[in-house]
């Protein structure tokens, strides 16, 4: 007979802070809502394991065993919430290259404008200019799933280069506009901003548009 006595290595024991199969779904859902809520409110450098263990009701060995490292929290929640940007490819590849600078301009400022969107993009921006080690995985996640993707498609030896200065110039603006509120940009009409900086987004992908034209 087996024993199932807690503690003695039976059926009725656990690993400590390990949930049943049927929980670990939820519980790891759970464990990213709460970092994401804490790197969002925090900041990266003053967010800790153990306090997004106790804002998701778990033990801290619970977020070890399934993400591992803060650094590690800090990507799977960045990936999380900068999913619907990596939709930006999709966008810029599902039309012409000729008039991809104004689908680009006009998806990324339409996340920025909405609060839903909004909360988690300014922490991972905070963070990542605030520490190293959260811009790392935040170049890696840009470098490897959208900009990568996007520079595939130009026909141009500096491909590249030619992706990253789109992403810079939106980013930048992005930054004046909801982080630093510099006026009047801060306040301006998005319609007029997308109107200005889509042409130069596109120069910069194509030569076509903006500063090459």
């Amino acid at each position: 007979m087996t024993d199932t006595t807690p503690g003695q290595g039976g059926v009725g024991s656990r690993r400590r802070g390990r949930p049943p199969r049927t929980e670990s779904g939820g519980t790891r859902d759970r464990i990213l809502n709460a970092a994401r809520e804490e790197f969002s409110e925090r900041g990266y450098d003053k967010t800790s394991v153990r306090g997004i263990a106790k804002a998701a009701g778990v033990d801290s060995a619970l977020v070890h065993h399934y993400f591992g490292t803060k650094e590690q929290v800090f990507e799977a929640a960045v990936e999380v919430a900068f999913a619907p940007a990596l939709k930006v490819r999709d966008v810029v590849l599902q039309g012409p290259l000729d008039d991809a600078g104004e689908r680009m301009t006009r998806t990324i400022f339409g996340l920025w404008e909405n609060p839903v969107t909004r909360k988690p993009l300014l922490a991972i921006v905070r963070s990542a200019v605030n520490n190293e080690a959260a811009a790392a995985v935040f170049r890696r996640l840009v470098s490897a799933q959208l900009l990568r993707r996007i520079a595939d498609e130009i026909d141009a030896p500096d491909a590249q280069l030619r992706a990253e200065l789109a992403a810079a110039q939106l980013v930048g603006v992005a930054m004046m506009r909801y982080v630093i509120k510099i006026e009047p940009i801060a306040s301006a009409d998005v319609e007029q901003i997308i109107t200005r900086v889509a042409p130069v987004v596109q120069g910069h992908l194509t030569g076509r548009g903006g500063p090459d034209s």
